[in-house]
């Protein structure tokens, strides 16, 4: 495995990477005192500084400072699954309008240490206005000419930070690129020449016609050790 990745443990990769939300395990909220969202938290602050935080959601952030930040209205706990059976993860979804939602991953069922946040809506942008559906165009802009997994597998479209302008974010947050849909039936021949595991250059011209765009990203807090 590419030295990108074994930055993390094996079991939290897999996790990060490969995971379902499962819905049917939502866990019903134990909390009914929803507390008024503040504006220069929740409205205003929709930063991602990796490794760091997401707005006001920090490596030291607990379930219950969530509530008191959001609201017990807008949590919902939830449990998902790691890859390949590795293992059930608590998780707590905050649900915000105009982009803002997100989920928090806990290190165990305490909720009171979280791994990531992921699932980000289009509101939150780190400090060089990276975000979801930000095109590789512009990802090209940000991080240099870099290079990332080929599509259509586990690890496919994840960008490999630590030879880019942006290596100092290396373990500290993962991003993946997706193709638009039906790309694959569109130009056949162009997915193919950049799918399955091995790593190719962001300047390949077979992305081009591709629409790939930013479609994941996970902001790690307190990685596995």
């Amino acid at each position: 495995m590419n030295s990108s990745i074994k930055g993390i443990a094996t079991a939290t990769l897999g996790l990060l990477l490969n995971y379902s939300a499962n819905p049917a395990f939502a866990l019903p909220q134990k909390i009914n005192h929803p507390v008024t969202v503040t504006k220069s938290q929740a409205l205003t602050d929709t930063l991602i500084v990796p490794g760091e935080r997401v707005g006001p959601i920090t490596r030291t952030t607990t379930k219950q400072d969530l509530v008191k930040l959001f609201g017990a209205s807008h949590l919902v706990d939830k449990t998902i699954s790691g890859a390949e059976g590795m293992g059930n993860f608590a998780a707590t979804q905050l649900n915000l309008n105009q982009g803002r939602s997100l989920l928090v991953v806990w290190s165990d069922n305490t909720r009171t240490k979280p791994l990531d946040v992921r699932n980000l809506g289009s509101a939150w942008k780190t400090r060089e206005g990276i975000g979801m559906r930000t095109p590789l165009s512009e990802l090209r802009k940000k991080l240099g000419d870099f290079k990332l997994y080929g599509l259509a597998w586990d690890y496919g479209g994840t960008i490999l930070l630590d030879n880019s302008r942006l290596s100092s974010y290396y373990g500290k947050i993962i991003l993946r690129v997706d193709a638009a849909d039906n790309a694959g039936e569109k130009y056949p021949n162009d997915y193919r020449a950049v799918s399955g595991d091995a790593t190719f250059s962001s300047s390949n011209p077979h992305w081009k016609p591709l629409g790939i765009r930013l479609t994941e990203i996970i902001v790690v807090l307190n990685p596995s050790e």
